[in-house]
């Protein structure tokens, strides 16, 4: 599992050494490698460059879109679980992005892909997105805001990271090009920011030991993108089958 390396050091150690500590920044660091590993995935790279094979894609999008229901459920939850109306007014936007704006782009692309109906709506999900599913409604169901925030942030986070900057030469692709323009324009930049601020508040007043269970449950969360990226390939890694209990 990554942050072997650093695992004596808590949160609280690392604060004492940092100017502006922030508890997602700890917890970024902490994941590694599978963070590199994710934000750099040979799948990512090859949809920035407009490269990826379209089975593989449609196959990526089909298991996207029948995890996109359980993020929605665990974006639901949030909302009830904020503890501010602003943090719930915040949350309640991105739910109609998810409902809405991505909704209309699936539809198009599978489209596109020649994605049959059955394979639309009822997948055979791949290990990867049964530990994805299992991980995130485990987390809203069982922990806090807290908890939630600490699979979302990674989730979200990751997404960002790997599609900015930008590419100069987009892919010509629409569902390509669009799919890293949802990912990076400035109010899904603003919104991971947001969500990452939520969880440093939060994290930063945590206890030492919920502060270790929010860790793992961020580790394990980028552990699995990375196997999910993997899984649009047909094949899968061995971290989707197994991991930390939190």
């Amino acid at each position: 599992m990554s942050g072997e390396g650093e695992a004596s050091e808590s949160y609280r150690e690392h604060a004492a050494g940092e100017s502006d500590p922030r508890f997602s920044e700890w917890l970024r660091r902490r994941s590694e490698p599978d963070w590199t590993a994710a934000t750099e995935h040979r799948f990512t790279q090859e949809l920035r460059a407009g490269t990826v094979d379209d089975e593989v894609f449609g196959r990526y999008l089909v298991q996207d879109y029948a995890f996109v229901g359980t993020l929605v459920g665990a974006f639901g939850r949030a909302v009830g679980d904020a503890p501010t109306m602003a943090a719930k007014s915040r949350l309640s936007d991105f739910l109609g992005v998810l409902t809405s704006d991505e909704d209309d782009y699936f539809a198009r692309s599978f489209e596109a892909l020649d994605v049959p109906e059955s394979e639309r709506t009822d997948p055979a999900l791949t290990p990867a997105t049964r530990a994805f599913e299992d991980l995130l409604g485990r987390a809203s169901r069982e922990g806090g805001y807290a908890e939630t925030l600490a699979v979302l942030v990674p989730a979200e986070w990751v997404y960002l990271s790997w599609a900015t900057p930008t590419p100069d030469d987009p892919p010509e692709q629409f569902y390509l090009a669009e799919w890293i323009d949802l990912h990076a324009n400035e109010g899904f930049v603003s919104f991971v920011e947001w969500l990452r601020s939520e969880l440093d508040r939060e994290g930063a007043a945590a206890s030492s030991r919920r502060q270790r269970r929010l860790e793992r449950l961020f580790r394990r969360t980028v552990e699995l993108e990375a196997a999910f990226f993997e899984s649009a390939y047909g094949e899968e890694s061995a971290a989707a089958g197994g991991g930390e209990s939190w």
